[in-house]
């Protein structure tokens, strides 16, 4: 099995130190040094595009850009990289999504997939009119998903459902191909939606036995419904010529962080109604109850696999923390769970893209885990690949 390699878009800004927002942060609480203006994303897509990478996600939210419209605007930056767009079933219609999405296509065919993100923090959700609780969240996103797939068929679409209504709904132009869903959620109320619905179910970064269990429950979900599901990551990376420069990098991150601002994080995130954002303080809660959080080694919760950047993020708190070559180790083993798709990132996301392309992409290609196109100009000269273990 070959994997697909994904970025990320901090559309919310970016910094050298870890950058609040995602799931669970509070309104208008993300912020970087850097501003995230569309000259800096596309610097991050086209060489995102240079090291082969199928797709950028972008992220939707109350605390970020419109991804939408950010992923037009940096289509014509690039040539060949994908946009993973994230969006929020329900805050539009699915007729209007639908023709969104179609429209990007018919112009850039193949380079629109789809994130869909039902949403978790209620506040959130009040904040764009969303008034349904979260299990009442997941059934609209049934209803709403069925509507576009059958929209992007080709049929003319009347429904009548307990959510979502449309009569004599049609895309003028059904796109060709049709964008993959993606499709992440931890709970009860998650499982059958993706089941039905995904292309690729994602998860955050958890240790290998939690992944394992939760393919297990979704690829048994999907065959009673008689499809198949592919499986993707989303992870941050601190990758570096030695394993010792990583975890220092690491150190460095940590340092930057106080007692009240982990404490007001965690206050604001623990209010989360996300069961993935419940998963992802748990793995650091030990850590910050008997204040050892401080070295950065004490949040290695597996093998090079860090809980460092959720004292301050919500969503994807977890990091792959090592070498190169022990970063790459650490994709295989979730490559041979049946992962097959990792959307990554690092602070800051340009930089840090760079590290990851020149360093464990070689790796990934030499033991045939990667297959995409060679970078088309020639990485740098330090020796990436021969640093220790």
């Amino acid at each position: 099995m070959t994997i697909q390699l994904h970025w990320f878009l901090p559309t919310y800004g970016d910094s050298r130190l870890i950058v609040g927002g995602g799931h669970g942060t509070p309104i208008g609480a993300a912020h970087g040094d850097r501003d995230a203006s569309i000259d800096y994303l596309a610097s991050i897509v086209r060489a995102a595009e240079s090291f082969g990478f199928t797709a950028a996600l972008i992220p939707t939210g109350a605390w970020c850009e419109d991804s939408f419209i950010t992923a037009s605007l940096l289509a014509r930056e690039t040539t060949s990289l994908g946009f993973l767009v994230a969006f929020r079933p329900g805050l539009v219609s699915p007729t209007l999504s639908a023709q969104m999405a179609a429209t990007f296509a018919r112009h850039q065919p193949g380079r629109i997939l789809l994130n869909v993100v039902v949403g978790g923090e209620a506040h959130e959700q009040r904040s764009f009119g969303d008034y349904l609780d979260k299990d009442s969240r997941y059934r609209r996103a049934d209803e709403f998903l069925e509507v576009v797939r059958r929209l992007w068929a080709g049929e003319t679409v009347s429904y009548d459902g307990e959510y979502v209504k449309v009569e004599g709904a049609t895309v003028p132009t059904p796109p060709n191909p049709i964008p993959p869903l993606y499709f992440g959620g931890s709970s009860a109320a998650a499982g059958p939606v993706a089941a039905r619905h995904a292309d690729v179910y994602l998860t955050w970064g958890e240790p290998l036995d939690a992944v394992r269990d939760k393919i297990a429950w979704i690829r048994g979900l999907a065959e009673q419904e008689g499809r198949q599901i592919r499986f993707g990551i989303r992870l941050h990376t601190i990758s570096r010529d030695t394993s010792e420069e990583a975890w220092a990098q690491a150190g460095k991150l940590l340092a930057a962080l106080d007692e009240e601002t982990v404490r007001k994080t965690q206050e604001g995130l623990h209010r989360s109604q996300s069961e993935g954002q419940k998963r992802m303080l748990a793995l650091h809660e030990e850590q910050r109850r008997n204040g050892t959080w401080h070295d950065a080694r004490s949040l290695e919760i597996a093998p090079n696999l860090w809980a460092g950047v959720g004292l301050v993020r919500g969503g994807a708190g977890t990091a792959l923390v090592g070498s190169h070559l022990e970063v790459a180790d650490r994709i295989a083993d979730y490559a041979e769970l049946g992962i097959e798709e990792f959307i990554l990132s690092g602070y800051p996301h340009l930089e840090e893209l760079y590290w990851f392309g020149e360093g464990v992409v070689p790796v990934l290609r030499e033991r045939g885990l990667y297959k995409d196109a060679a970078p088309a100009t020639a990485p740098a000269s330090i020796p990436f690949v021969s640093g220790s273990r």
